[in-house]
């Protein structure tokens, strides 16, 4: 058994980084160490989050240890929680690492956490963010300083990562399935929830919305004529993190108001299920991206994806298999939202993502970290 701190937005922070180190947590206990996760009390300044709040209403998890220690924009914090966490006289040290613009806090406090016997292990969801900006070479390379060895869930993060270390391990291991939204529910009782006619068939956009998610090629695609005799429906459901109106005017522009179905509000945990079951498509149709905790909800829900051939998600979606990878162009995503709905291809699709649900089990993300 090994004595392990979790450095990590946690609950009462909101998002799929806090969800999934959560669910991290879990997979050690479940192995039986000592788990504790030390969140933070402050990660953002009003000012620069983009969202409505940064908190969630669900009740924390159960069975938890998470300490709320770190200031993220506070260098006397970062001094004095590093000092405690030292006192933890910690094994392994697994550090969340996602934006540049964390790493002075990350770096500073991990220096001081760490004791000699401590081995420090980043999952990296990002090294070189989608959104760049001045100083994120230098906040990066600060990091990567504090740490042992870096665990990925894409091959372009291992990629990014050697532009900073060449001779620090890296491990592989796929971001694991999204199991802690709930068991599925039968579609009838999803769409009852949501309020949605079952009569229709649903294309979901799920997660915050930014400009390199590429929801406007998703709607480009969706005023293509050939998408529109199908008489499909778009479900957009997540909060917007920029101005909505040039989406909104997209929709007003190409005569989507009864196509698109907007649930433009954070999704609270206890919702997720109900937006994944009554899909038909999960839809990513990213500029750029490393990995998705998306495309595994979508797993877990066991619901086929549509997603562009950007980052680590070819490596997540078999092409033909468990859905669609195609080009960052809209013409190529309606056709393939044609060929799956043309040739209802649910089915048979639904059966390739059951079975890859193993290959992206948490324990291979412990036994990555561990090894």
């Amino acid at each position: 058994m090994s004595k392990i701190l979790i450095l990590s937005p946690a609950h009462p922070l909101r998002g799929g980084i806090a969800s999934s180190s959560e669910r991290l947590a879990y997979a050690f206990q479940e192995q039986g160490h000592d788990v504790k996760i030390i969140s933070f009390r402050l990660l953002y300044p009003n000012f620069l989050f983009p969202g409505k709040t940064q908190y969630t209403d669900d009740p924390p998890p159960e069975g938890l240890a998470i300490d709320t220690l770190v200031n993220a924009i506070n260098p006397f914090n970062w001094l004095a929680a590093g000092l405690k966490m030292r006192r933890e006289k910690a094994d392994v040290i697994v550090v969340r690492y996602w934006l540049p613009l964390i790493g002075p806090c990350l770096g500073t406090v991990l220096r001081l956490a760490r004791r000699r016997n401590t081995k420090v292990v980043a999952i990296t969801d990002n090294v070189i963010p989608h959104e760049k900006r001045p100083g994120d070479r230098l906040f990066t390379r600060y990091f990567i300083g504090a740490a042992d060895a870096f665990v990925v869930m894409s091959r372009s993060v291992e990629d990014d990562i050697r532009q900073f270390t060449r001779t620090k391990p890296v491990r592989y291991a796929p971001h694991p399935i999204y199991d802690n939204y709930g068991a599925p529910v039968d579609r009838e009782t999803a769409l009852r929830h949501l309020g949605l006619p079952a009569s229709d068939r649903y294309i979901l956009f799920f997660g915050f919305i930014r400009k390199y998610k590429g929801l406007d090629l998703l709607l480009e695609a969706m005023a293509d004529e050939r998408v529109r005799r199908l008489g499909l429906k778009l479900v957009v459901a997540g909060e917007f993190y920029e101005d909505p109106e040039p989406y909104q005017e997209l929709i007003r522009n190409k005569g989507l108001e009864d196509q698109v179905v907007l649930h433009p509000d954070f999704i609270p945990n206890e919702a997720v299920k109900y937006y994944f079951c009554a899909a038909d498509l999960v839809a990513q149709t990213y500029r750029t991206a490393t990995q998705s905790g998306i495309s595994q909800m979508a797993y877990h829900f066991a619901v086929p994806m549509l997603v562009t051939n950007v980052g680590g998600l070819p490596e997540i979606v078999e092409h033909e298999k468990a859905g669609y990878v195609v080009p960052v162009d809209p013409a190529a995503i309606a056709g393939a939202i044609v060929d799956y709905f043309e040739r209802d291809r649910r089915a048979e699709m639904t059966r390739a993502v059951v079975a890859r649900q193993k290959d992206f089990s948490w324990e291979r993300m412990v036994r990555a970290v561990l090894e």
